[in-house]
């Protein structure tokens, strides 16, 4: 079976930097599990695998305006250190979760220089070019409560 909109891919990947650094792996670990067309992996992977069969194997580069998108300046705030839940422990590099727009949204701590914070909305990986190794393990119909909840489910259910 083709992959095409609609249909559930079982994939191996890494992911590489433009260093050929390892940024990310399903090695050793479960394959990546989608449902096609439906926005869940990176638009220009998405776009790549469309038609390949189960067994398929290719390397991508997917260019940031078809990855996690450009950086942009506007993500990046400066916020009083007192506005910050736990301030007193933050370090730079962590984490945060903040209520945005759509939802929940991650920041990443970029600097801490006195009583200010500079946060980074983008996503880590904006603005790089992503250097795809892709294995497709298995491609099947989706079923309709798959399609229904907007996700994989595995043979007992959900797929974790």
């Amino acid at each position: 079976m083709k992959i095409s909109p609609g249909t559930v891919v079982l994939f191996d990947y890494t992911l590489r930097d433009d260093d050929k650094d390892i940024i990310d792996s399903s090695k050793g670990s479960e394959p990546l599990a989608y449902i096609q067309g439906e926005g869940q992996i990176v638009p220009g992977l998405e776009k790549e695998i469309e038609g390949r069969v189960a067994g398929d194997s290719f390397k991508i580069s997917v260019p940031a305006e078809e990855g996690y998108g450009l950086h942009n300046p506007e993500n990046i705030s400066v916020v009083p250190l007192d506005q910050i839940d736990g301030g007193e422990e933050l370090e730079e590099g962590m984490q945060l979760h903040t209520e945005g727009e759509f939802g929940e949204d991650t920041v990443i701590i970029t600097k801490i220089e006195g009583n200010e914070v500079t946060i980074d909305g983008n996503h880590p990986l904006a603005g790089m070019t992503l250097h795809f190794e892709i294995s497709v393990r298995d491609v099947r119909a989706a079923t309709e409560e798959e399609l229904e909840h907007g996700h994989v489910h595995g043979p007992d259910g959900h797929l974790h």
